[in-house]
């Protein structure tokens, strides 16, 4: 459970790989140590912690940060009104909700995680495809998400020292990071700064998954406060009939039609990534029912945060005289220090919640299952800080590699057909009937053939592929791609429902009756047969101390 090698055998040669195991006792699961430890087994009684109040805390955290602000925005720019906008995100969160509830339910039942529920339906090798792409995807947003935390620290640290905004630039041009969308301040406050959200952010990623849910709730109560101010601020400046003045769409016909549809698009793959990995959260449920209220906090929260950015950022451009989309950018605008400060902490905190619950912990849980022998969820999170906060260069990535942004934006059309194959193997094909015990068994019966579920390969060829055309186009719009492109703007919506039409006609037809089981399999029945083993143990221990006593040996 440590993040470094402690013990005297261990601090002798810490160069050497085997220093860094795992105590192998501290799994009971899997065929040795190389398959399982202590964090990736199912969740024992005892540390199933989260109630439906921590469900509601963690979305309303995950809802209030800055990308979720700016979700509307995106929207307007394409050409939507605001009320044309708020729809789209509305029924794009309350279908996402439907779908995290659905995968999460499978973690709350079995109180197992992502990458381990992903092998009953992928097989036991072809389910590493989703979690090497989960663990990329989160280190990289990471990383960006990081600095985002880092221009917070910049406002605040400006609100306590106006001196420095004043600060000169020593670096060259050529360090590609001299500017930033429209932050202008100089490279050494930019490093600095960022340090300094990275040494924030780093003792809170070390805290463990079970405990965690007490920064969502503090979030929870923080930032909506902030945010409700900001959102009085702006209706006291401007009257609502100014900033929520009926502004008509710029466009009409079919040209609208793939404009809301691309905007329903963008509200689904918002948040795409956690309806495929909410196992790792739900597994810490009290019970399945906790996380039902996902169903209706999902979309209220998402929705009503994206209607606070249209109202301030309408008030903004009133007073300001430009579209202010990013908060931080509005916040730099202030002139009381104290009200800055609270707003930039708030989005601080915003921004810490959900780094560390969509993209750190994410991550840390995937890690385990590559190696679990050397990787648990502390030390996961620790390889995430360091890889995805200093070596990914994320400042880089913000300013030269805009194409790459747009890859990992697009990479939705992966997580859509993932997330369909999922639910229509636990719901439909299997009816709930799985055996945990086997997940952790490369050579069980979800090995399928040669650890791949060829069904669950064909379903995402045949799913994914449409989609690259539009893909690509979005990572190049000079690459002319036809109509196919359009595709693209309803890319989630495609690959969810194709992939679990192909997948649920492959299962009837060509069903994997070597995976099926009578009844399901708990992980509660390894921990209850070892407790059983270890009282048997004590009993049949105490029983020939009792005989020694009565009978002592000659």
């Amino acid at each position: 459970m440590f993040i470094f090698p402690t013990s005297p055998a261990h601090m002798k040669n810490p160069l050497k790989l085997s220093s860094w195991s795992l105590e192998p006792e501290n799994s009971k699961f899997g065929p040795n140590s190389r398959w399982s430890n202590h964090d990736m087994d199912p969740v024992p009684p005892h540390k199933r912690t989260w109630s439906t109040l921590n469900y509601v805390s963690y979305w309303i955290s995950d809802a209030t940060n800055v990308p979720g602000w700016q979700l509307a925005g995106s929207m307007l720019a394409v050409g939507l009104s605001w009320k044309q906008a708020l729809p789209a995100i509305a029924l794009g969160h309350a279908i996402i909700a439907i779908v995290v509830v659905l995968n999460g339910t499978i973690g709350a039942r079995l109180h197992i995680a992502f990458p381990v529920i992903n092998r009953s339906s992928f097989g036991f090798w072809l389910s590493y495809f989703s979690v090497l792409s989960r663990i990329i995807l989160a280190m990289f947003w990471f990383g960006i998400q990081s600095y985002t935390g880092s221009e917070c620290v910049y406002q605040m640290l400006k609100a306590i020292w106006p001196s420095t905004a004043r600060i000169p630039n020593h670096l060259p041009a050529s360090a590609n990071i001299t500017t930033v969308g429209k932050s202008t301040y100089p490279m050494e406050v930019r490093i600095m700064c960022y340090f300094l959200y990275w040494l924030i952010q780093f003792p809170v990623m070390l805290v463990s998954p079970q405990k965690i849910r007490h920064l969502f709730t503090f979030k929870a109560i923080i930032v909506p406060i902030a945010w409700l101010s900001m959102l009085i601020w702006a209706f006291v400046k401007v009257p609502a009939s100014v900033s929520l003045a009926p502004k008509h769409s710029q466009l009409n016909g079919s040209a609208l039609s793939w404009a809301w549809l691309g905007a329903l698009n963008s509200a689904l793959g918002f948040y795409a990534t956690l309806s495929v990995n909410i196992p790792d959260f739900t597994r810490y449920a009290k019970n399945e029912r906790a996380q039902y209220i996902q169903l209706v906090i999902i979309p209220i929260a998402f929705t009503f945060v994206a209607f606070i950015g249209i109202v301030v950022t309408s008030a903004g451009e009133t007073l300001y005289g430009e579209i202010l989309w990013d908060p931080l950018h509005l916040v730099d605008k202030w002139d009381n220090r104290a009200a800055a400060f609270f707003a930039s902490f708030a989005f601080m905190v915003a921004t810490l919640g959900a780094n560390i619950s969509a993209n750190s912990l994410s991550a840390a849980n995937d890690m385990t299952a590559l190696l679990p022998q050397y990787i648990n969820i502390r030390r996961g999170q620790a390889i995430c800080a360091i890889i995805g906060g200093w070596a990914l260069c994320p400042w880089e990535i913000l300013a030269s590699a805009p194409k790459f942004l747009s890859f990992m934006s697009g990479y939705t059309v992966f997580l859509g057909p993932i997330a369909a194959i999922m639910i229509v193997d636990y719901w439909l094909i299997r009816k709930c009937k799985v055996d945990v015990p086997a997940m952790y068994d490369p050579n069980g019966i979800y090995r399928y053939w040669n650890g791949v579920n060829w069904r669950a390969l064909i379903t995402l060829i045949v799913s994914v592929t449409p989609n690259l055309p539009g893909l690509i186009h979005n990572i190049n719009p000079n690459i002319f791609v036809g109509n196919t492109s359009y595709m693209f703007n309803v890319s989630w919506i495609f690959g969810f429902f194709v992939a679990g039409s192909v997948y649920w006609i492959l299962s009837v037809v060509f069903p994997p009756r070597e995976t099926f089981v009578d009844e399901t399999t708990f992980g509660d029945a390894v921990y209850d047969e070892s407790t059983h083993r270890s009282v048997s143990q004590v009993e049949e221990a105490l029983s020939e101390k009792s005989k020694e006593s009565v009978y002592p040996k000659a």
